[in-house]
């Protein structure tokens, strides 16, 4: 694939990465899992990039999907009272992405953005290239530095399967 706005911005920063695409479903119950399922990989390596609101701003949550996003660690993270998940066509509007293929790179606004701790437990994590059935393979830290983000312990365990 050419070029979304998430590839677009990991070559102009120099990133070293690598793109993995597989068929997307659109009856699978749960975009994250279908990549891990589709490209055979370990659930806590792959990572969803969600729209949260914290206190009044929207903020950008990266955690794995065997995890979600802890509400109270966020907010504690983003150093206010309060954080939920925005709905899908806010978080849609927000990123310029469809929901499923949102990035964290290369969005419409810059966001701050919050990595989960435990990112930094691979040399190499998963997330969305901007399109449903399309990842990139990229280490924690380029993510960092092309996102900006901030890593810190915003997840909990999640359900173990959606299927």
């Amino acid at each position: 694939m050419a070029g979304t706005p998430a590839l677009t911005a990991l070559r102009a920063f120099g990133a070293v990465f690598t793109e993995h695409t597989y068929p997307h479903d659109p009856t699978h119950p749960s975009f994250g899992w279908e990549a891990v399922e589709s490209l055979g990989l370990d659930p806590h390596q792959v990572f969803k990039t969600l729209v949260w609101r914290a206190g009044h701003a929207p903020v950008i949550a990266i955690v794995s999907v065997a995890d979600v996003v802890d509400a109270k660690a966020l907010a504690r993270a983003v150093g206010v009272r309060k954080a939920a998940a925005v709905e899908q066509a806010e978080a849609e509007r927000i990123t310029g992405y469809r929901v499923g293929g949102i990035s964290p790179f290369g969005l419409r606004t810059e966001l701050p953005t919050y990595l989960d701790v435990r990112a930094t437990g691979f040399d190499t994590i998963y997330v969305s290239a901007g399109v449903r059935g399309h990842e990139v393979c990229v280490s924690p830290s380029d993510a960092v530095a092309v996102t900006g983000a901030v890593i810190s312990a915003i997840a909990k365990p999640g359900p173990t399967r959606h299927r």
